[in-house]
């Protein structure tokens, strides 16, 4: 494997703690705030004391990575039509990422009558959970059959059930109004411990999968 793709794959080791970091570190700054009851985008929220610095710490850098990781990925399989339709799906995460830091929700984000920032912000949401869940999918089946890992495809398996079981919760607590934060940070957490996986395993795949890719 070419340094480059190495570094590009590695990238994607990165995310999950980019993440972890940017948002702890957002929030230090952010009066009051909750991790277990506030949405993640409310550091960025229209009014929020860290509205103008939070997409930069959080949203836009992460959409490069993902756009590097994307980028490596379509690289190291390239024999692999699905597996380069994944890597396309990782790309449509980084765009969803820089939307959603690009139109900041409302105050609250979740007002009556949603502004067409906050519509946008939504939409750009939606794009982030049904690409990377999507590609998780695609893996579910790849990574067996191009990747020679079963370990690979029953996490992948597993993180698209849990990513949508947790959504489900995410859905629930609107309602409740109890426990949003935790419910959508465990959703995430998923997809970028999932990315990261995904990323460990492609550095690891020994170069003898490549004869597999040919009809997958």
């Amino acid at each position: 494997m070419k340094p480059l793709d190495r570094i590009l794959l590695a990238t994607g080791l990165l995310i999950p703690l980019w993440l972890l970091a940017g948002v702890w570190l957002t929030a230090q700054a952010y009066p009051g705030y909750d991790h277990l009851q506030q949405a993640m985008s409310q550091l960025g929220a229209v009014g929020a004391a860290t509205q103008h610095w939070s997409p930069r710490v959080n949203n836009f850098p992460l959409a490069v990575l993902f756009a590097l990781f994307a980028w490596g990925l379509a690289r190291r399989w390239q024999g692999s039509t699905l597996a380069r339709v994944s890597a396309a799906l990782v790309l449509l995460h980084g765009l969803g990422s820089l939307g959603t830091g690009w139109f900041p929700c409302d105050q609250g984000c979740a007002p009556a009558q949603p502004s067409l920032s906050q519509q946008l912000h939504n939409l750009s949401g939606l794009l982030m959970f049904l690409s990377l869940t999507l590609a998780s999918a695609l893996w579910a089946w790849l990574g067996n059959r191009v990747a020679g890992s079963r370990a690979l495809s029953l996490f992948s398996l597993a993180a698209v059930v849990l990513a949508i079981v947790t959504v489900a919760l995410m859905g629930q607590a609107v309602e409740s109004g109890h426990l949003f934060g935790l419910y959508q940070r465990l959703n995430y957490g998923v997809s970028v411990i999932w990315v990261a996986g995904l990323a460990w395993a492609s550095l690891r795949a020994p170069a003898s999968v490549r004869l597999r890719m040919a009809t997958a």
